[in-house]
């Protein structure tokens, strides 16, 4: 599994128009699924993303957790997140996880998500045209991958 990790102070998905999810505070946390993840995978990174210190403390450090802000998430799926650029000018998507795998354990992501902040976990609709609006704070982007465990 594959996330980008944006904190935002604010962030919405909106499909067809409608807006179906926003946060103020808190994580867009942008899914890439492959073939080959796990419940492994997914106890990992849900455990990185609810307890990664990146957000200030009363010294402007960054030294506090989602967890320790009580901050709200938005998980969006993201096939493009396991893009190969390899050969040529068009990216390859033979390594992002067909509908059939990748959509159990998107949901499973975000139950263990919401187990981990013990909170209500936002999110867009797998497969959907999303538009994606954030206010990156910082900003503060960080990418990770659970094959890698970074």
């Amino acid at each position: 599994m594959r996330s980008v990790i944006q904190r935002v102070s604010k962030a919405s998905v909106t499909i067809n128009g409608n807006k179906v999810s926003e946060i103020n505070s808190g994580l867009l946390i942008l899914l890439g699924i492959e073939e080959a993840d796990d419940q492994n995978d997914i106890e990992w990174l849900t455990k990185k993303i609810a307890n990664l210190r990146i957000f200030n403390d009363e010294n402007g450090v960054m030294n506090k957790s989602l967890l320790d802000e009580n901050g709200d998430a938005i998980v969006v799926s993201q096939f493009t997140l396991h893009a190969s650029t390899k050969k040529g000018n068009r990216p390859s998507y033979i390594y992002a996880a067909k509908p059939e795998i990748a959509i159990p354990l998107y949901e499973q992501f975000i139950a263990q998500l919401e187990l981990q902040l013990n909170k209500k976990v936002r999110t867009g609709q797998f497969g959907a045209d999303m538009k994606v609006a954030l206010i990156n704070d910082g900003p503060v982007t960080i990418i990770l991958d659970s094959k890698q465990k970074e």
